[in-house]
C-alpha cells in the first residue's frame, strides 16, 4: 500500500532538489502517493501567507511531509513558515543528525551525533515587544515594579519561554530516541548558571527525567562549554538536547562538523505528524541553475522512510548516497576540493548517481 506524503516543493532552490530527493525516494521501490502542495513566495504572493491553508490540512490528513526550503523575507514582519508549521501541528521535536562520511571534507572523522531540539518556546514563541508601543511601556513598567530593574526605554523586548511541559516531553524524546536507536549518552545543554529561573528548569526537568532511564548515560554542559567541547572532542558526545534557540546554534554549529549544510538532514516530529526538511535555507540566487546539492533533502528523505518503518530501505538509500559521496565524482561543487572544480555536477546527475546505486544493490 502506497504512504501518502505530502510534498512541499518550497522556494528558491526548493523544487530542484525536492525533484531529485523525490525521484531517488521512488527508486527504492517504496510506493508513494504525493499530495503536491505549494508555499513559500508563491503562497505569499497568491495568497497573502507563505504557507496556506492547504498546505496544514493537507498534512494533517497524510501525517506525513518532505519539504522543501522555504524562504523567510528578513525583517518583513512574515512570520517563518518553519515556525508556524511547528506551532500549528506541535511539532514539538527537531531533530538534526550530524554524522560524517568517507569523502566529505572535515577536519574531523568518525562523527556521529544527535541533535534534538525543543521546538515550540524559547525566545521562538515570537512574543516580542518594539520600543515606543503602549504594551512594551506596560512591560517596562512591570519589570521595574516587580524585579526593581529600570530598563532604557529604548530598548526592544523578547520574551523566553521555558515550560516543565514543554521540557519534559522533549527531554523524554531524546533518552526515547536514544534507547530505541542504541544510542549510548543523552547530554542536557542549557546556560543555568545565568538564566537561572529559565534554563534552570529547563536543567531540573532533564535531571529529573534521566532517573527514568539508568540504561543511558546523562550527563550536562553549559552551551558555551559544549560549542568548545565540539570543536576540540566532538567524539565524546552522542545526543544532545537543548532549549529551541541553543539548538539552532548548535545544529549548524554540527553541520560545520562533518562538511556543511549541504549534508545535513532535519525532522521535525510530533505526537500525531512528522515534517522531514533539509536544515539550509532555499538559496534563492541558485534558483533554477540545477547547481546546488540535494543530499541533505536525500538524507532527510532516509529519516522519512525510517519513520514511516521502511528501514531496510533507509538504509539502502543511505548507503547509496554515500557512496556517491565516497565516489567523488557525481558531486556538486560544495563537496569538492575547489568550488571551481570544472568536473562538479548539477543538482538532477546527483539524484542519476544515487539511483544507479541502489539499481545496483
Amino acid at each position: 500500500m502506497p504512504h501518502a506524503i505530502t510534498l512541499i516543493p518550497g522556494d528558491g532552490t526548493g523544487p530542484e532538489i525536492t525533484a531529485a530527493t523525490r525521484r531517488v525516494l521512488e527508486a527504492t521501490g517504496v510506493q508513494f502517493e504525493w499530495d503536491v502542495c505549494q508555499a513559500g513566495a508563491e503562497g505569499l504572493e497568491k495568497c497573502g501567507t507563505v504557507l496556506p491553508d492547504e498546505v496544514i490540512e493537507s498534512i494533517k490528513r497524510t501525517k506525513v511531509a518532505l519539504k522543501g526550503p522555504i524562504t523567510t523575507p528578513v525583517g518583513k514582519g512574515t512570520r517563518s513558515a518553519n515556525v508556524t508549521l511547528r506551532k500549528k501541528l506541535d511539532l514539538y521535536a527537531n531533530l538534526r543528525p550530524a554524522k560524517t562520511y568517507p569523502g566529505l571534507r572535515s577536519r574531523y572523522e568518525n562523527i556521529d551525533l544527535i541533535i534534538v531540539r525543543e521546538n515550540t518556546e524559547d525566545l521562538y514563541v515570537g512574543i516580542e515587544f518594539q520600543r515606543g508601543t503602549a504594551g512594551h511601556d506596560e512591560i517596562l513598567e512591570t519589570i521595574a515594579r516587580t524585579n526593581g530593574q529600570h530598563l532604557d526605554t529604548s530598548c526592544a523586548l523578547s520574551i523566553k519561554v521555558i515550560s516543565a511541559v514543554a521540557t519534559r516531553r522533549i527531554v523524554k524524546f531524546a533518552f526515547d530516541y536514544a534507547r530505541a536507536n542504541q544510542r549510548r549518552k543523552v547530554t542536557a545543554v542549557h546556560k543555568a548558571n545565568i538564566m537561572r529561573l529559565s534554563d534552570g528548569l529547563f536543567l531540573s526537568i532533564a535531571h529529573e527525567v534521566a532517573k527514568e532511564y539508568p540504561d543511558i548515560q546523562y550527563e550536562d554542559r553549559i552551551v558555551d562549554n559544549m560549542c568548545m567541547q565540539l570543536v576540540q572532542k566532538p567524539e565524546l558526545y552522542d545526543v544532545l538536547v537543548l532549549p529551541n534557540l541553543y539548538g539552532d546554534i548548535i545544529s549548524d554549529l554540527s553541520a560545520g562538523l562533518i562538511g556543511g549544510l549541504g549534508v545535513a538532514p532535519g525532522a521535525n516530529i510530533g505526537s500525531q505528524y512528522a515534517v522531514f526538511e533539509p536544515v539550509h535555507g532555499s538559496a534563492p540566487k541558485y534558483a533554477g541553475q540545477n547547481k546546488v546539492n540535494p543530499m541533505a533533502m536525500m538524507f532527510s528523505g532516509v529519516l522519512m522512510l525510517r519513520h514511516l518503518g521502511e528501514r531496510e530501505a533507509g538504509d539502502r538509500l543511505e548507503r547509496a548516497v554515500t557512496m556517491v559521496i565516497a565516489e567523488g565524482r557525481n558531486v556538486t561543487y560544495d563537496l569538492k576540493l575547489r568550488p571551481d572544480d570544472p568536473s562538479a555536477v548539477g543538482t538532477s546527475r546527483v539524484a542519476d548517481a544515487v539511483i544507479e546505486k541502489l539499481y545496483s544493490m
